[in-house]
């Protein structure tokens, strides 16, 4: 098992400095990096303080020059706001500027609050078909000469500028949640990134049994999988309980996000109040805490034995919760100390 670390700037008042919320994030990534995880991954989001990531290259770019061994990946880049051409150029410039050290990971995204602002009228199974047509380019570009007529896009023989630093360009993850998203992205070669969100373990169980038949009916090397999860490790039991209950916030947001009905102002969502969030029930603490990756050292680390007896290769600890930079450093500074030499 392999572990890394996922992390975004996350703003939830208008108090909250950028400036300052961008060192957290940097020093996050440097614990990462000191700790010998394999990689670190950030992702890109639009018009949201919620996620903070316009463009994970800028970032992964900048973050090269704070750190000296992980592994800098897209988690995610949402394929159908991109141009094949435009993003196979900009992530081997990034591979380029960081030494060989990319890896892309590719998704068709989740939110329609930003489809419709910057997509308008494209919905998820128009996102999800864009995102197959343009990902296996994406090899192809990078080699050279790639001409292509497709649904979506159309282009003469052309060749990505620069050339990646990576012989075969940056490996490529897909995020995949369905047996036909599984299927693509082993069927092209691709690794496979997947999150159970708050579902818990049944839903990780299923989602390696999706990868599992997809590898069963490819004739290639086994692509790689990853598993990003919420996690948290806790000094005590009271310490555990907190968590939950701030992930049970982090979540109820998380939702009225993607359901788009709520107001946003400067970029941040019409608070939610104590009864709405009360009122979610499926997003109750109780149930984080029975299905997220939170507890003392020793729970942490049966659960993710569980995970690695069933097949994942790596692990992502997935930091941005809503919680003070404080408690977000501390909980990641145990993991280090105290889960990871576990699986050494």
């Amino acid at each position: 098992m392999e572990f890394s670390l996922f992390a975004h700037m996350e703003r939830l008042t208008p108090e909250e400095p950028q400036e300052e919320l961008y060192e957290n994030f940097i020093s996050l990534c440097k614990m990462a990096d000191d700790a010998k995880m394999r990689a670190v991954w950030t992702g890109e989001h639009h018009g949201m303080d919620f996620t903070i990531a316009p463009n994970p290259f800028i970032s992964l770019v900048n973050l090269s020059h704070h750190t000296k061994h992980v592994r800098l990946g897209t988690g995610t880049v949402i394929a159908p706001f991109w141009h094949p051409i435009k993003l196979a150029g900009e992530a081997a410039a990034a591979d380029l500027c960081t030494g060989g050290r990319v890896e892309l990971g590719v998704a068709r995204g989740a939110y329609s609050y930003e489809y419709e602002r910057l997509m308008p009228g494209m919905d998820a199974w128009e996102a999800g078909q864009r995102m197959r047509e343009i990902t296996p380019l994406l090899p192809q570009l990078w080699k050279g000469d790639c001409a292509h007529e497709g649904e979506y896009f159309s282009f003469p023989a052309t060749t990505a500028t620069p050339r990646p630093s990576q012989t075969d360009g940056p490996p490529i993850w897909i995020a995949a949640r369905d047996p036909n998203s599984h299927e693509f992205g082993v069927h092209n070669g691709f690794n496979i990134q997947v999150t159970p969100l708050w579902q818990g373990v049944e839903e990780i169980e299923t989602l390696m049994s999706r990868f599992n038949d997809a590898c069963a009916t490819y004739d290639g090397p086994r692509p790689k999988i990853m598993l990003l999860h919420h996690t948290y490790v806790g000094s005590d039991t009271d310490d555990v309980a907190q968590a939950a209950n701030e992930l049970s916030k982090f979540y109820c947001y998380f939702g009225a996000w993607f359901q788009n009905k709520r107001p946003v102002n400067q970029g941040l969502i019409q608070e939610l109040s104590e009864e709405e969030l009360a009122a979610n029930k499926m997003m109750a603490p109780e149930n984080m805490a029975r299905d997220l990756t939170i507890g003392t050292a020793q729970q942490v680390i049966d659960r993710i034995k569980h995970y690695e007896d069933l097949g994942y290769d790596e692990y992502a600890f997935w930091i941005d919760n809503g919680m003070s930079f404080e408690r977000k450093r501390e909980s990641l500074a145990r993991f280090i100390d105290d889960v990871m030499p576990a699986f050494q």
